[in-house]
C-alpha cells in the first residue's frame, strides 16, 4: 500500500511525534484562583499533576472552593493547550511540504 519512502517518511512522523509527547510531559503549566488559595498544574499532555489548596477546608465552603477549583483548572488549561497546539504544530512542520 506504501512505498518503501512513504514507510520511511510515516516512522519519522510517528517517531517526531513521541519525542514531542515526551516534552511535553515535561512541561508543566500552572493555573491559580483566590489569589494563591488554589494552585493547579498540568503537564503539557493535559494530565494533572498537582493540586494545591492553600486554605483550611473549615474556612471555605463547598460552592465557593468549586468555583476556585473551576477558575484554576480553566486558566491552566487554556495555557496548556496553547502549549500543546505549539509543540506538535512545529513538529508536523518538519513534515510539510516547503513552499
Amino acid at each position: 500500500m506504501f512505498g518503501k519512502n512513504q514507510q520511511e517518511m510515516l516512522l519519522k512522523m510517528q517517531q517526531a511525534m513521541e519525542e514531542s509527547k515526551q516534552k511535553l510531559d515535561q512541561i508543566i503549566v500552572s493555573g491559580d484562583a483566590g489569589g494563591g488559595l488554589i494552585r493547579v498544574e498540568f503537564n503539557g499532555n493535559r494530565k494533572l499533576t498537582n493540586l494545591e489548596i492553600n486554605a483550611s477546608l473549615q474556612d471555605i465552603d463547598k460552592e465557593d472552593l468549586e468555583d476556585l477549583l473551576s477558575v484554576a483548572i480553566s486558566k491552566a488549561l487554556v495555557e496548556v493547550e496553547i502549549v500543546h497546539e505549539r509543540t506538535m504544530s512545529s513538529s508536523a512542520m518538519n513534515f510539510l511540504p516547503k513552499f
